[in-house]
Order: C-alpha cells, then structure tokens, then sequence
C-alpha cells in the first residue's frame, strides 16, 4: 500500500496537473478565438457567417469525438493510471495542433484543407474528451477530503485561463504585431505552432507527477474501467448527464460564443470583443476557488440550485439586453453577471461527478457521460445560436439556454448532496 500524499506532494501533483490541463484547454480553444481569422481560409470565399458556421460546424465535429475519447481514455486512466492517461492526452493535443497550423489553404489543395481540418479536430476531440474526467478524477483524488471543492475547481481555473491564454496571444498578434490582413493570411496559424510546442513540454511534465493512490489500493481489478462495471451505477450515469447539460450551454454561450455574439449581434469590433471576453474570463476565472472552497463548507447541492434557478429566470432577459448594448463596459458586466450565475456549476462539477463513482470506474464515470452531453449540447451551442441567427430567429437561442438549464435544475432538485454522500476514497 502506497503512502498517504503529503501536503507539499499533494500541491505538486494539483499543480503539475493543472498546468497540463491549461495547455490542453489553450490548444482546444485557440480554434474558437481565431475562427475569425482562418474561416476563410478553409472554404469557399462567400458571405461571412456561412465560413463562421461551417467553422462552427467543425468545431462540434471535434466535440462529438469527446464522448469516445472519454471512453478510451477514461478506460484507459482506471486500467494503467491517471498519470499515464493524462500523458498520452496532451501528446494528442500537440499532434491536432501542429497539424492545424501547416495545413495548406482551401486556395491551394482544395477541399482537402477542410478534410485535414477535421481530422485534426478529431483527433483533438480524442484528446480533449480524455482530458476532462482524468483530469477531474486525478486533481479530486489527490486533494484533501475537506478542501475537494476548492482543489478540484483548479480545473476549471485552468481551463479558462486557456481560453485566456488563447485571447491573449490574439490582443498581441492584433495590437502589437500583426495587421488584420496578415492575420487572415497567416498569422492566425501562430497560435497553433505554439500549442503544439507547450503540448510537447508539459508531456514530459506530466511524465514526473505522483500517482494517485487509489491506483495501488484499489481491489475492483478485474473491473477496471470497464463498460460492464459502469453500467451498474445507471442512476450516476444518468446524473452526469443530466447536470451537465444545463452548465456546458450556460457556459459555452457566455465564453466562446460570446466573442462571436458581441461582434456579429451587438456590434463591437473584432478587437473590442476579445477584449471584453477577456476581461471577464479574468473575473469569471477568480470566482472559481471561492465558489469551490464554498462548496467544502455548505455543501455542492446549494450553488447547483442556486445556478438552476438564476439561470433559469435570467438567460433570456440578459441576451436581449446584450444584443442591444453597444458600449463596452455595459457588455462587460452583463456577461459577467451571466458568468457569475454560471460559477456555481462550473466551479464544482468535477468534484460532483467524481464523488459519484467508485474509484474502478472514476475516470470513465465521469468522462464518458459528461462527454456525450457535452458533445451534444456544449459543443452544438454555437451552431445553434448561429443556425438561428443564420434563419433570422436569434432569439429563439435564447429560450433554447433556458431550457437547458430547467432541465438540469430538475436533476439538481432530485439528487442527493455528494458532498456528504461521496464515494470518493481519502
């Protein structure tokens, strides 16, 4: 039996898998922050929000590839261990990344540059699909029973902050470096050369983290990650399912459909969209931890709810506001109250779907299941929102959010506080 984690190794390992997260999440969003720029570049020049749709179109490609790559990584992580999973993700992740940033332009290879696109997304849709339950699994396990919630809300720290990160590297490119021309043309490739490279980095990384324990305690062998033991906990399957899709539309909308909104919707430049996204991905970033260490002290059901009902009652007033407001810091804090009501979910639905599942099924538990929500639901947000748009029906997205959420609210009121009733093992 291995030995308890000490503090100091506990702090490494959430560290060392934090930062492997935040490269993941920078390579999975760059496509999203600069969509703008490289739509072109794979299709048929024409009118501008038929490119962003059918960028749109990719983007979920990649994310209906998320429920196998939670599967087989999930499989994966409860068989050979959390380490070894997380490594093989990120090496994922920097393949779909080089790949996108040397593929020709529809100009030169024709409709072989949209298909090169889609593989690469794929194959980043694999990764990134592993990522989200080993990751959630590892940094639960490896935090301390009464600080869970706060620990594990480092993911979602991280996983903004590679949206951040993603939007920074597109305010310098477009402040200080490049011309909006040269982005259209080239530039846009930039990001993802350094994706692959920061990829490659924290691979070896990840490569030196401790273990978790239960990999060595564990008894289920036999039935380690398998598909047969996680069907007989159908009621947390379908819990995982169910609170999520709420959250991941929420979430979506309010990141990165948001920048796309601002400019085709309420009318704000390019520029002056990535800013206002990034100034509230700071903020929304923040708040984590605090709803996180919360979470430890009254329980996960409470900010569950909290974001049911808010979200319910607020989405369609706080989008038609919006869609009017054309002057930055109104937008600014409209988003943010958006992404407030959002914290409650984001912040502690990794810890909530890994106190589900025993530790022989954790990672699958909870990356199969929230990957198949997710990829039909998070990942078709911005279609939606643009296929609506597309038929002169925006608000019809609006309603769509809030039904969502009603959905998942339903879930919340029902199911038991995992905070008290957890499987996870100390």
């Amino acid at each position: 039996m291995s030995q308890a984690p000490t503090s100091s190794s506990r702090i490494w390992s959430i560290i060392g898998g934090s930062l492997g997260n935040l490269v993941e999440w920078y390579d999975w969003y760059v496509y999203s922050a600069f969509s703008l720029y490289f739509a072109g570049s794979f299709f048929p020049k024409g009118n501008e929000v038929v490119q962003l749709l059918n960028t749109a179109g990719i983007f979920a490609i990649g994310f209906l590839m998320r429920p196998i790559g939670g599967w087989v990584m999930g499989t994966y992580a409860d068989k050979h261990g959390r380490k070894a999973a997380l490594t093989l993700s990120v090496l994922l992740m920097s393949i779909g990344s080089l790949a996108i940033a040397v593929i020709p332009s529809y100009e030169r290879i024709g409709i072989a540059a949209p298909v090169i696109l889609v593989l690469a997304r794929i194959i980043q849709g694999l990764s990134v699909g592993g990522e989200y339950g080993t990751s959630a699994t590892y940094l639960s396990e490896m935090a301390a029973k009464q600080h869970r919630g706060f620990y594990s809300s480092f993911q979602y720290v991280t996983l903004i902050m590679g949206q951040l990160m993603a939007l920074g590297v597109l305010i310098l490119l477009q402040k200080f470096f490049l011309t909006d021309a040269q982005l259209h043309d080239w530039g846009w490739r930039i990001p993802f050369g350094i994706g692959a490279v920061l990829a490659v980095t924290v691979m070896y990384l990840r490569r030196s983290l401790h273990e978790s324990a239960v990999m060595t305690t564990d008894e289920n062998k036999k039935e380690r990650g398998t598909v047969g033991a996680l069907l007989k906990h159908p009621k947390a399957v379908l819990t995982v399912i169910g609170l999520t899709i709420g959250g991941t539309v929420a979430f979506y909308t309010y990141t990165t459909y948001m920048q796309k909104f601002l400019v085709t919707t309420s009318g704000f430049t390019k520029s002056e969209a990535t800013l206002i996204s990034s100034l509230t991905l700071i903020a929304f970033m923040l708040l984590q931890p605090v709803f996180g260490a919360l979470s430890d002290k009254i329980g996960r059901k409470p900010l569950l709810i909290t974001f049911g009902i808010l979200g319910s009652i607020s989405t369609v007033p706080l989008m038609i506001a919006l869609s009017g407001t054309h002057e930055r810091w109104p937008a600014f804090f409209l988003i943010l109250a958006a992404l407030i009501i959002v914290s409650g979910y984001t912040s502690i639905n990794a810890v909530v779907k890994a106190e589900l599942f025993p530790a022989h099924i954790r990672a699958l538990g909870v990356g199969f299941p929230y990957a198949i929500a997710v990829s039909l639901f998070g990942g078709t947000a911005e279609y939606i929102a643009l296929s609506f748009k597309g038929a002169g029906h925006e608000e019809w997205f609006y309603y769509y959010v809030t039904v969502c959420i009603l959905i998942s609210l339903l879930v919340y009121s029902f199911m038991g506080d995992t905070r008290k009733y957890s499987k996870m093992e100390d």
